[in-house]
């Protein structure tokens, strides 16, 4: 998705139910810190299944990591 992609819907959707301009101000300044944060999440969580899928289809060589790369052991 694109950045911030959800907050134009959000202004949308709080001018027809009625907020007022400085409702919408104040939210889509709380709903940016949120944005960043569910995009830290999803982030994390893609790399996490990459590297899972990648070492469970024996495709995953440690050798051919940069030295910089730390991880954990596979169970």
């Amino acid at each position: 998705g694109v950045a911030g992609g959800s907050l134009p819907l959000l202004m949308v959707v709080l001018a027809t139910v009625g907020v007022p301009a400085e409702g919408i101000a104040i939210t889509l300044g709380v709903a940016r810190i949120l944005d960043m944060c569910r995009t830290t999440i999803n982030v994390c969580g893609d790399l996490t299944a990459a590297v899972y899928v990648a070492r469970t289809e024996t495709d995953w060589d440690p050798r051919t990591v940069s030295p910089e790369v730390r991880l954990a052991p596979a169970a």
